[in-house]
């Protein structure tokens, strides 16, 4: 019985490993300049996306990187984690995935897009967001984020 019971599991994993990757393969093969231009976002947009409610900010590193530092706005949600934490996330908004240098973001926002969700991955990594939110363009994000998110 036992050997029965793996025996179907072996092949339904099979069959969604199968899926999966026919889903992958319809994307790459539909893939055009618009959505290679689309898929990206720079600390600029994220930045005025943020003030205005209209994207949830994901770090995907994980916790322990999380814990060291983040930016304001963001939510942890590591990338190995990220298959058990989707009801987290908010689909009436831009899901934008985020990591130092966005390899992972890239990652994890391809697999948010096969899953359905509105996503875009940081283009200038946290590294960038951390260089563009200094002085000013710091003091005017926090004014602008605390009236839109603590009203």
């Amino acid at each position: 019985m036992k050997k029965i019971i793996l025996l179907f599991l072996c092949g339904y994993i099979s069959l969604f490993a199968e899926a999966q990757a026919l889903s992958y393969d319809k994307y790459l093969s539909s893939f055009t300049y618009e959505e290679r231009k689309n898929m990206k976002i720079d600390s600029v947009e994220l930045t005025v996306m943020l003030e205005e409610g209209t994207a949830q900010f994901v770090d995907i590193r994980f916790k322990e990187e999380y814990d060291a530092w983040h930016m304001i706005g963001s939510i942890n949600i590591p990338i190995n984690e990220l298959p058990t934490r989707l009801n987290e996330l908010d689909k009436s908004k831009v899901i934008v995935t985020a990591c130092p240098h966005k390899d992972r973001a890239i990652m994890a926002r391809t697999y948010l897009k096969l899953k359905g969700y509105k996503t875009r991955y940081l283009l200038d990594g946290l590294t960038g967001l951390a260089e563009y939110w200094r002085g000013d363009s710091a003091r005017e994000f926090i004014q602008e984020y605390n009236l839109v998110h603590h009203k």
